[in-house]
């Protein structure tokens, strides 16, 4: 199993960068860095991948209706090409407050859309001319445009013509198709003990696409806020305005796939109550509403031996990267600790 982290930039870009660096020294294996509508992320990718030398780099996510497929692809392969094939691809839907918000893209289709950009990714980076007939008309058909475009393929050689894919994805049917066509996967709220029981069966449909396709095991990418210290467990409720953010602020009343995974998770009353505050702009009281059992199940906060159990854990629920938040001044620290737990 290896270990990522997202990049918190907040503080500085450069600054982030600099600390990357050192958790690469500190034995980190992957680095992702996060677009939604601040700095773009391939810039930031860019000058981390100058950085560092041997860590992998990933995009979770870059949002699926931003970019063109064929200016997803470009990025992509730039991105290997600059860190020496250690780039992934991360990409999601993102959701409509941003795309329509922010991008002024109709948020439409979103599971197909992903499906395809998928297959013309890997069509441009093995240096196919680019011919698609679906959602994304390429060329575009008379009628459509001029009538001058010519199908093209990329100029450039690719360091790999199959960069991994992951896929950011929670409701079933995303899943699926994500478990169909992806490389890997970001859960998100991800309770080991109970993962077989939520996915497993949305997992095991799209096996026989997946060997079909010839990709290998899925793999996946979940965790949560990590620390290790005798008598820390206080620091769990730092997640709370986050997740009541996920769970009550993200979608709508009857569409957040977050709210309803935690009342999959049986916290059905509390999911609820959530929502109903943090829409009516009561985010503190939501926050002190999220169970505290869900923080315990989603982070890896406590002594050496708790969160030994927490990686066990993981581990035999299938999870191949081990996906961590640490924090400030004691993240490299972390890092190293959860690595020789690991080990």
């Amino acid at each position: 199993m290896r270990l990522s982290t997202m990049l918190d930039y907040s503080k500085g870009f450069k600054e982030a960068a600099d600390a990357a660096a050192d958790w690469e020294s500190a034995g980190l294996d992957i680095c992702w860095v996060a677009e939604a509508y601040g700095f773009d992320a391939p810039s930031q990718l860019g000058y981390i991948a100058a950085r560092t030398s041997t860590m992998e780099i990933g995009s979770a996510i870059l949002p699926i209706f931003s970019r063109t497929p064929a200016l997803l692809a470009q990025t992509a392969a730039g991105l290997d090409a600059l860190s020496g094939g250690r780039f992934i691809l991360g990409l999601g839907a993102s959701g409509p407050q941003v795309i329509e918000g922010w991008h002024g893209v109709p948020y439409t289709k979103p599971l197909e859309r992903t499906r395809e950009i998928i297959g013309i990714c890997r069509d441009v980076w093995k240096r196919e001319r680019l011919v698609s007939d679906g959602l994304y008309q390429i060329p575009l058909p008379p009628g459509q445009g001029t009538g001058l475009g010519k199908a093209l393929k990329l100029i450039t050689h690719p360091v790999r013509d199959r960069i991994p894919v992951w896929v950011a994805s929670m409701g079933p049917m995303n899943v699926r198709m994500t478990a169909e066509v992806a490389d890997g996967w970001f859960p998100f709220l991800y309770v080991p003990e109970r993962a077989a029981e939520i996915w497993g069966a949305d997992l095991d449909a799209a096996s026989a696409a997946r060997t079909a396709a010839g990709l290998g095991p899925l793999e996946i990418a979940a965790g949560g806020p990590a620390f290790i210290g005798e008598n820390v467990e206080g620091l769990r409720d730092l997640a709370r305005p986050m997740l009541a953010l996920y769970i009550g602020g993200m979608g709508a009343k009857g569409k957040n796939f977050y709210n309803t995974l935690a009342r999959r998770y049986g916290y059905e009353k509390e999911a609820e109550l959530i929502q109903e505050l943090y829409l009516d702009g009561k985010k503190d009281e939501a926050a002190a509403v999220v169970p505290e059992e869900l923080l315990e199940k989603t982070s890896l906060i406590g002594s050496p031996g708790y969160v030994a159990d927490r990686i066990a854990a993981y581990k035999e629920a299938g999870v191949t990267v081990l996906n961590v938040m640490v924090f400030g001044p004691t993240a490299t620290a972390t890092i190293e600790q959860l690595k020789g737990l690991m080990d």
